[in-house]
């Protein structure tokens, strides 16, 4: 007995831990994907038929992509449970992640102005990757903060919670600020939150809030270690943020995939996000 939506959508606590995502959400995402998805299957039908596809419907073929992003188990272990070979399952998500890039992933907000966002919350996460097998790889993508090979993405959002951009995949060597460099800049005006990682972004702007830093055998003053507190209490929407976005393990375990996807990947759990909060 294979498993499919209709099945599991009359259990919508197990749908949502196993998906990540509600059934409210989970249709939401299906009636996004539905018009690209219909007009390539009429685009085939031109061409000779072949073989049915396992998979009755698309809301089976979307369940199974939120699988793989919530668990991040094997090709072959989604092919068992929902009775396919594995190379049909690595065939539908080349066909099917596009789509749901299109729909969802995160879009260049020409609306980013200091009218519209007064004060932005950055900071960078880093993820475990496998060890590179080239020596120069492995270097670059050594972090020394985790003690391992890993590859970092900037997270930029507002203060409702709105993820605004999101950078480009880095090896984990590379520093935060330099990270904040190599992308386009944000707003001027507009406030942007950041931890000591981002130390040296104040002489490029002047509208930057970093925390207090304490020097060698000297102490905070009661004041600088109130303005710490208030800062830690208020970027940690950010922290949250990152968090939710991790509850897709395909994010916080070690990636097993190639890397140029994990871009592509981050965007659409990104923009589902951006999509569950209402933005």
């Amino acid at each position: 007995m294979s498993m499919n939506y209709r099945k599991l959508a009359q259990k919508p606590c197990i749908f949502r831990k196993l998906s990540g995502v509600s059934l409210v959400e989970f249709e939401a995402i299906c009636c996004g994907v539905q018009p690209l998805w219909a007009a390539q299957v009429d685009a085939k039908r031109r061409s000779p038929a072949g073989r049915k596809s396992c998979f009755t419907c698309l809301e089976d073929k979307v369940l199974a992509l939120m699988m793989y992003y919530r668990t991040y188990i094997t090709h072959e272990f989604i092919g068992y449970l929902f009775g396919i070979h594995n190379a049909n399952v690595c065939r539908l998500f080349k066909r099917l992640e596009p789509m749901m890039a299109k729909t969802f992933a995160i879009k260049k907000d020409r609306s980013l102005t200091a009218d519209a966002v007064l004060r932005l919350l950055a900071d960078v996460t880093e993820q475990p990757i496998q060890r590179p097998q080239k020596a120069k790889r492995r270097k670059a993508n050594y972090s020394g903060k985790k003690k391992r090979h890993t590859q970092k993405v900037e997270l930029v959002m507002t203060e409702a919670g709105k993820i605004c951009t999101l950078s480009a995949s880095y090896p984990g060597r590379q520093h935060d600020f330099r990270i904040r460099q190599a992308e386009k800049p944000l707003p001027r005006a507009a406030e942007t939150w950041v931890d000591l990682g981002y130390q040296g972004l104040q002489r490029l702007t002047q509208q930057v809030r970093l925390p207090f830093k304490r020097k060698p055998k000297q102490v905070l003053t009661a004041e600088q270690k109130a303005y710490n507190r208030q800062h830690a209490a208020f970027r940690i929407r950010i922290e949250h943020k990152i968090r939710e976005l991790k509850i897709f393990r395909i994010l916080s375990e070690v990636y097993r995939n190639f890397g140029k996807k994990h871009h592509l990947r981050m965007n659409i759990i990104a923009g589902i996000l951006n999509l569950r909060h209402g933005f």
